[in-house]
């Protein structure tokens, strides 16, 4: 039978949660959902669909969503980013992707959960997270890795303007805001190299099921 493992993958813009969520997935057989995608979908379809009323429309548009679709999808654009932010803003629609979030994760007791409110949120209880990771990383560093994404299609000022309003609006909106939990391993992405970062990831996880032996 297999062991629980739950993992809370919080941090800012293009800090490199989705690296470091996307290893320790693979390396430790975890289901993982990165719930940026989540909000990043509802804003394209908000920005195709122009909706008149927002809630009631991605309530219809998202009851049977499908994450493998969406994760295959390209939501990475400049239009996104810029509009985005705006979006998970709004109190019913953190409501909604919160309750998508734990259907998704209902049934599987190996998951890792990436975002910006997971371990203050989404997995603050029923269930809580076993490990939680946050991740911060340069705004200069954290603009050019983003800008890359964007194959440079789009001025880095740009880039990196977009950024800062996103961390801002995060870390200040009145609902779930971006934040540390206490028991969170800070994860500097700026600091030390990919490689590193996943060591350090694996020591901290490893640490903690050989505790629990």
């Amino acid at each position: 039978m297999k062991k629980s493992l739950i993992i809370a993958c919080d941090g800012e813009a293009a800090s490199g949660k989705s690296t470091g969520a996307k290893f320790i997935a693979k390396k430790y057989n975890l289901l993982l959902i990165n719930s940026g995608l989540l909000y990043r979908y509802a804003s394209k379809l908000v920005l195709e669909h122009k909706p008149k009323k927002i809630i009631p429309f991605l309530k219809q548009k998202l009851k049977n969503i499908k994450y493998k679709k969406i994760s295959s999808i390209n939501l990475h654009t400049q239009k996104i980013d810029n509009h985005v932010g705006t979006l998970s803003k709004i109190k019913n629609v953190r409501i909604i992707m919160k309750k998508i979030q734990k259907k998704m994760i209902k049934n599987n007791i190996r998951v890792c959960l990436e975002g910006r409110d997971i371990a203050s949120a989404i997995l603050k209880r029923n269930p809580k997270y076993d490990i939680a990771f946050y991740f911060k990383c340069n705004l200069k560093v954290a603009s050019k890795r983003r800008w890359k994404d964007l194959k440079k299609k789009v001025p880095l000022d740009e880039v990196m303007s977009s950024l800062k309003l996103r961390t801002r609006m995060d870390k200040n909106r009145k609902h779930n805001p971006l934040t540390k939990v206490k028991d969170a391993y800070l994860i500097r992405s700026d600091t030390i190299t990919k490689k590193q970062m996943f060591l350090k990831m694996s020591k901290i996880i490893d640490k903690y099921q050989n505790s629990k032996k």
